[in-house]
């Protein structure tokens, strides 16, 4: 029996939804990405809910909400609770991500946490805002704290109850640090590869999935079967024409990009076209974390395209070396703030502004603004989400709407009757809080007696048996002035130890560790603490001359009571909507080509629409396996691989009858055995009871040409390269032919043979 394999979708199949796998490999679930959509809505998240709790370990593939977005929702309010494991730029970006989805939705950037850029600003209230509370930054950090964090093709074994599976990540193309996973057990390999691209971009390489050769099972999307791309210079020659002629005609061109994904593609394109043609025209690129993503992305240059490294290799020049704000030292300003966008003079430009779905964010607000004159261009670079309307898949529509509605929203200071209540509400939450310290300092103070009383302490009295001298009289029911509890002294500092005899002042001895270098030390008391963190955010928020500047003053000094009023509004659009493709996927025709390539035993399929979905599950049973799976939410297929795998012991008494030769770095031998059982019933090998029969010659690896010289020469033959073959001498000539099914052959010619034979 092979490998047991059950794939069972949580979201994203027969749809274009947020991406959400179970995957099951001998009892040990995987949770292959944890997506979200840009609405958070938590009703997609229900059959999550149902297994969170089962979850063995979270693999993440790309840095973008629709892959992670609900992770650290569901680490606070599901109970998922595994351990995480990605690239290093899926967990630094996607933490920006998810940093830039909180800030979009509360209208204010506080605090970059944990990034190498701090910054203090606050929010206009043209800004969108909202009562966002399914998620908070200490549940973004809680959620990607833990990250292990691996690097391309390197093998992690896993441990306890997943004993024997090693994960792998591998390029994907599409987005920087994006995953291919190989799922290893018993040499039969489960590939998950789901938004893959083949091409070579600018900033990346492309995938490796055409490397891996009859795997067990595939797990892939259909999101991209039904179309079909131009060449990319093509696309990006176009792309570049409509926006030149719109800020030609004195536009303006808005791009509503992600946080941290294809926006460098984009950033690439339009910095390399203005550096070589000299343009004027200022580009923006404006997100909450905008300056903090670059920081990161131009550290990552290792997990870029070839092209990238070799020109920093040789040039030491940093296609990412982008500064902020006004002090750009190429053509492209990061900005973290709308404010700063309004202090630009008039003029045309280009704007990449964060959400790409237009539903919050920058982008959202932009477009309000840009959208009524018919100068302007809403370029956008990937597809909205049909099934929920996003704004931006609705401008996307065929003709595209001439109006639109839009939801507003500010903050505003409560007053009157709101006010009071507020006011009322937190009094009495006060005075709970109070009276629950209260109580529970009681109690401590009753448990600490109790537990501390010790008979024979001169400084407590037993109120059972009171002390009283014989010749004092006491009337019933009084007490004298010490009896019944322990003295003022005990309350005011001392503390009776639990094995001590009296009390006595705390004292603490310090017994250091030390080893061959000194004094062992605590990493942990060096770590910079979160209220360090914000002490420096407010030092850096100051101007030169140590003072706040307006709007962080606001933030920071303003604690009236508020809340969040939303109306709506109706936006005509007059100005320019186009789509262009820059999501940077595999089109139809390459992921059916790539597959009939790999050619693995069974494939699933998922995310795409029931169309395109249907569309590569027919083309794939007729091309690529007999065995396509397509399954609904919920709903468990079993993959488990025909092929016959046993696991079976080595007894001692036939390994020492074994001869082992040297093979590089590894040792080879033949084993002659019988398969039997051991007590236990597991299957074994046993030495056979007769003779083994003799073996003919095997040749195992591939010998080099350079490798078979030196050992000819060592044997007193004259050697020598000529023309692609091993010369030995004047008559003998020796080289390599056939196919690799034929490794090892050598073609022998001399003056009096002509034939072949294994070496």
């Amino acid at each position: 029996m092979g490998t047991s394999v059950q794939v069972t979708p949580l979201s994203g199949v027969y749809n274009e939804n947020p991406l959400s796998y179970l995957v099951s490999i001998d009892g040990f679930n995987f949770l292959v990405d944890c997506g979200w959509n840009d609405h958070f809505d938590p009703s997609l998240l229900q059959p999550l809910a149902r297994v969170a709790s089962t979850i063995d370990a979270v693999l993440l593939s790309h840095p973008d909400t629709l892959h992670l977005g609900a992770l650290p929702y569901a680490m606070k309010q599901l109970g998922l609770s595994a351990p995480v494991f990605s690239t290093e730029p899926v967990y630094r970006l996607g933490l920006l991500t998810m940093y830039d989805q909180y800030y979009s939705r509360k209208g204010v950037c506080f605090v970059y946490r944990q990034v190498m850029l701090i910054s203090l600003t606050a929010a206009l209230h043209s800004q969108q805002v909202s009562d966002f509370d399914l998620f908070t930054l200490d549940d973004i950090d809680s959620a990607f704290q833990n990250v292990t964090r691996l690097t391309y093709s390197q093998n992690y074994h896993l441990f306890g109850k997943g004993e024997g599976i090693v994960i792998a990540p591998h390029v994907a193309g599409h987005l920087l640090g994006g995953t291919v996973w190989k799922i290893t057990k018993d040499g039969e390999d489960v590939i998950y590869a789901v938004d893959f691209n083949h091409r070579k971009e600018r900033h990346l390489n492309g995938t490796v999935l055409e490397s891996f050769v009859r795997p067990a099972v595939i797990i892939t999307d259909a999101y991209n079967a039904l179309n079909n791309q131009p060449s990319r210079r093509q696309r990006d020659q176009e792309f570049l024409d409509v926006i030149l002629k719109t800020l030609r005609g004195d536009g303006n061109v808005l791009l509503p990009v992600d946080t941290a994904g294809r926006v460098l593609e984009l950033m690439l394109i339009l910095e390399q076209y203005w550096t070589q043609h000299h343009l004027n025209y200022p580009i923006f690129f404006l997100a909450y974390v905008a300056p903090s993503t670059i920081d990161y992305v131009k550290s990552f240059l290792e997990w870029m395209s070839d092209s990238i490294a070799k020109s920093f290799e040789h040039t030491r020049d940093n296609a990412f070396l982008l500064n902020i704000y006004t002090k750009n030292c190429r053509h492209i300003t990061l900005m973290i703030d709308k404010s700063d966008l309004e202090k630009v003079p008039d003029g045309p430009k280009i704007v990449l502004a964060s959400m790409a779905s237009l539903e919050a964010g920058f982008s959202h607000d932009i477009f309000v603004e840009w959208a009524t004159d018919a100068k302007n261009l809403v370029l956008f670079s990937e597809r909205g989400q049909p099934r929920f309307a996003t704004l931006a898949r609705m401008l996307q529509a065929d003709p595209p709407p001439k109006a639109v509605k839009v939801t507003m929203s500010k903050r505003v200071p409560l007053v009157g009757e709101e006010l009071a209540a507020y006011e009322e509400e937190q009094e009495r939450i006060k005075k709970e809080e109070a009276l629950k310290a209260s109580l529970s300092k009681e109690e401590e103070m009753k448990a600490s007696r109790g537990s501390d009383k010790i008979l024979g302490d001169p400084m407590v009295i037993d109120t059972t048996t009171p002390a009283v001298p014989s010749d004092v009289p006491v009337e019933a029911g009084v007490a004298g002035p010490h009896v019944g509890g322990h003295r003022d002294l005990l309350i005011d500092g001392f503390v009776p130890p639990s094995t001590g005899v009296a009390p006595m002042f705390p004292f603490y001895e310090n017994a250091s560790e030390w080893d061959d270098f000194g004094e062992v030390i605590n990493p942990e008391d060096y770590v910079i603490k979160d209220e360090d963190m914000d002490q420096a955010a407010m030092q850096i928020g100051e101007d030169l001359n140590g003072k706040l500047d307006e709007a962080s003053a606001s933030l920071l000094l303003d604690t009236t009571p508020s809340k969040v009023v939303s109306n709506e509004l109706t936006v005509q659009v007059k100005c320019m909507l186009l789509y262009m493709d820059f999501e940077g996927r595999s089109d139809g025709r390459s992921i059916k080509s790539i597959l009939s390539h790999v050619a693995p035993l069974k494939l699933v399929l998922v995310h795409g629409s029931a169309e395109a979905t249907e569309h590569l599950k027919q083309h794939c049973l007729k091309h690529v396996c007999p065995h396509v799976y397509a399954p609904q939410i919920g709903q468990t297929v079993d993959v488990t691989s025909d092929l016959c795998a046993y696991k079976v012991q080595l007894t001692e008494k036939l390994m020492s009858n074994v001869l082992f030769k040297k093979l590089g770095d590894y040792e080879v031998a033949w084993v002659d055995a019988e398969v039997g059982k051991t007590e236990s019933g597991s299957l074994s090998l046993l030495p056979l009871s007769t003779p083994p029969p003799p073996h003919n010659t095997v040749f195992v690896g591939d010998i080099k040409m350079a490798d078979f010289k030196q050992f000819l020469a060592s044997k007193g033959i004259q050697v020598e390269f000529s023309g692609g073959a091993l010369r030995c001498g004047e008559y003998v000539t020796l080289r390599k032919v056939g196919d690799a099914t034929q490794k090892g052959w050598w073609r022998h010619n001399s003056a009096n043979c002509n034939g072949r034979a294994p070496v």
